[in-house]
């Protein structure tokens, strides 16, 4: 469910009443225009309806920012619907497009339209947060991961192709999103692949459990455009801790500025703040948070639970396209 970063905004004029933001950080190129490394981004999807704003002159920044933006010859809308659940779409993005999504497939949930999975034809990277919760499993003990909020299996597919020992069990509440990732997002030919080491549950996520605990967990659970109000308190958490082996860790999407709730009154960088402070009160002095973007009204986060590694090990133990991730963690509060 998901999805965090940001050093510039970039627009995908998608139909004239929308209009898709995403933001790179200042990482690793792959905006065409004002950045030297490529980056890992983050998305969201803005619904603009142009009777309930006035125009607006754009600054000549607002307009460098927007100038890469993806044609709308290059977006297709392949399935849109509401589920119980949720408002669903799949965007399909070009090849053709010169942009970092080209070639891609997008799941869209909830009324803003926050990007909850990526999936791409021929190749797993994704260069957004979904490569972050990847580098978990190297500094993990033995035992399954479980994934709770498992969308369309972005964060999965990669894991499972990274690590050839990997088992996931992930846990998803809306059966649409499943079906839709099936169909859409190439869920269905993972699961073939690895028929003894992705195990999927149509289930509430808080509720997962197996037998002698989970190695570690990922947790991606947004509902209505904002991270699930549970997250915010820290019996949750004392819960999941005992979902946990010994040496178990939790790998967190705490979203950011740049996640827009449904609801308007709500503010996603105070929404993280209220579930990073619940996390430490039950792992004092054990959260680190990985910020994705640079820029304080546009800023996405990762966290991660009961404390860091060495980090030259874990360095190590990664792929090479996401060894720098070792390098961004900060410790809360601190």
């Amino acid at each position: 469910m998901s999805m965090a970063a940001q050093n510039f905004k970039t627009s995908i004029q998608i139909q004239p009443s929308f209009q898709c933001h995403l933001f790179p950080s200042s990482l690793p190129t792959i905006f065409k225009i004002r950045h030297k490394r490529q980056s890992p981004i983050t998305l969201k999807f803005h619904p603009i309806k142009a009777s309930n704003h006035k125009y607006i002159t754009p600054t000549k920044q607002e307009e460098e920012e927007d100038d890469d933006g993806i044609p709308i010859e290059h977006i297709k809308t392949l399935v849109k619907f509401k589920s119980r659940h949720n408002y669903i779409r799949v965007l399909e993005v070009s090849r053709r497009a010169d942009h970092p999504l080209a070639g891609s497939r997008l799941l869209l949930l909830d009324a803003p339209g926050n990007i909850h999975s990526i999936s791409f034809l021929f190749k797993s990277i994704t260069n957004a947060y979904y490569d972050v919760l990847a580098t978990l499993p190297p500094i993990l003990p033995p035992g399954p991961l479980g994934i709770l909020g498992f969308g369309a299996g972005s964060a999965a597919k990669l894991i499972l192709e990274l690590y050839p020992q990997g088992v996931i069990h992930g846990y998803e509440l809306d059966p649409s999103v499943i079906s839709v990732g099936r169909e859409y997002l190439g869920l269905s030919k993972v699961e073939k692949q690895y028929p003894d080491r992705l195990f999927i549950y149509i289930s509430n996520a808080l509720n997962a459990s197996v037998k002698d605990g989970y190695s570690g967990l990922i947790v991606d659970l947004f509902s209505k455009g904002r991270l699930i109000p549970e997250l915010q308190n820290p019996q949750t958490w004392e819960k999941l801790k005992g979902k946990l082996k010994k040496g178990g860790k939790i790998m967190v999407n705490v979203g950011g500025s740049c996640v827009e709730p449904e609801d308007s009154r709500k503010d996603g960088k105070m929404i993280m703040e209220e579930t990073l402070m619940a996390i430490n009160k039950v792992f004092e002095g054990e959260v680190f948070v990985l910020n994705l973007g640079n820029r304080k009204q546009e800023d996405s986060s990762v966290a991660i639970v009961g404390g860091l590694p060495d980090l030259e090990k874990w360095r190590i133990s990664l792929p090479k396209p996401l060894r720098f991730y070792v390098d961004m963690w900060n410790k809360y509060g601190g």
